[in-house]
């Protein structure tokens, strides 16, 4: 079981972007080992890095790099894969926070050509953002309700 929650892709770089502040933004390249346990068995004659393996990878990014602190994901919103990440690719995962729940995640890496590749997007939603989100649409029902 271990093995299915290893962050294990080399970083080769960190960058932090912001503008407002220092948790904003950070910009992650990664190596992607030809060995990594997440290969063996998906797939044996054409490895790939699963999508699951990518969502886990960007939430426990965000939560170390982002501050987002222990809170779970609650959803995951616009998300779309749609390169392979392939053994042995260098990739650059972009994590943006949008508010105290939100982040934004991005996993691209550059051709030979100097072309942009997008791998795959989302939108993280952790647990705070549903909580509150519950306590206002109650509030909203039962003022409704009392009128």
């Amino acid at each position: 079981m271990t093995e299915l929650v290893k962050v294990d892709a080399t970083i080769l770089s960190t960058e932090f972007l912001n503008t407002k502040n220092p948790d904003d933004k950070v910009v992650l390249t990664l190596h992607i080992p030809t060995d990594l346990d997440y290969f063996k068995g998906h797939f044996d004659q054409a490895p790939i890095l699963a999508g699951v393996v990518q969502l886990h990878w960007a939430v426990e990014y965000a939560k170390q790099y982002l501050s987002m602190g222990t809170a779970d994901v609650m959803n995951i919103q616009v998300l779309k894969f749609q390169e392979m990440i392939l053994p042995g690719q260098d990739v650059v995962l972009t994590l943006t926070k949008k508010s105290a729940e939100k982040v934004l995640f991005s996993y691209q890496s550059t051709t030979s050509n100097g072309d942009i590749k997008s791998h795959s997007s989302g939108r993280l939603i952790f647990a705070e953002t549903v909580a509150v989100y519950s306590a206002e649409h109650n509030a909203e029902k039962n003022t409704v309700g009392g009128l």
